[in-house]
């Protein structure tokens, strides 16, 4: 790909974003931090069952939907492939949720500036009200699911998403930049059943300047 490519230079610089092998089998990175480098705002126990279990599964799971899938084909049988492209879409979707979710943690506290405020300012007003709609929309998720903030190249603007599970309730194209994960095995051993709690407390410890990078790359996406 040529060195002007969003994605390739994105990779270059955050590994993590690298989903698979040159095989094309789905891969997990190693985090880019210790476990213990959230608290108290995220406990080591939940981080480690968190990315090992949690995540860690949904990696296996989208490895044997792809299996099952290229099976289907090879023996032309394709009487369950629907239910394997589900599964795939499901399982994939937790993969790319999860592998931006870690890095848009830290450990201290910051605020948006540059290219990414103008857009916060443009599209929601300001960034308190930003921190307000996301808040809200991650809070009040049916069951399990996201609160995400995207770029969504079509309109040239930010949007915030409200994502039951992994996969349901997109936007085609919107190109997820923050993601906020509300299913209880986020925070249940730490917050109990107050999503609201966690949801609140994750502000003190969101990257800006990676969701900033995340920006970047996916303007590029429409050049």
């Amino acid at each position: 790909m040529p060195s002007s490519n969003a994605f390739l230079n994105n990779l270059a610089g955050n590994s993590i974003d690298k989903l698979v092998d040159a095989n094309g089998n789905y891969i997990q990175q190693t985090l880019p931090y210790s476990e213990n480098f959230l608290e108290p705002y995220m406990d080591a126990e939940t981080l480690h069952l968190h990315y090992a279990f949690h995540h860690g599964g949904a990696v296996k799971g989208a490895n044997k939907d792809l299996q099952m899938i290229k099976k289907a084909l090879e023996e032309n049988n394709l009487e369950t492939i629907d239910f394997w492209t589900k599964k795939l879409s499901y399982h994939f979707s937790s993969h790319i949720l999860h592998s931006i979710f870690w890095t848009n943690l830290t450990n201290k506290a910051n605020a948006p500036k540059g290219n990414l405020l103008k857009r916060i300012e443009k599209s929601f007003g300001s960034f308190d009200k930003l921190k307000v709609l996301i808040a809200a929309t991650s809070k009040n998720v049916d069951g399990n699911g996201w609160g995400i903030l995207a770029y969504q190249p079509y309109s040239d603007s930010l949007v915030v998403l409200h994502c039951e599970n992994h996969e349901k309730l997109t936007q085609w194209g919107a190109v997820p930049i923050l993601v906020i994960d509300v299913w209880e095995h986020a925070y249940y051993l730490k917050y109990k059943n107050k999503r609201t709690d966690f949801v609140d407390a994750l502000f003190n410890i969101i990257n800006w300047d990676n969701v900033a990078l995340r920006l970047n790359d996916a303007e590029k996406l429409i050049l």
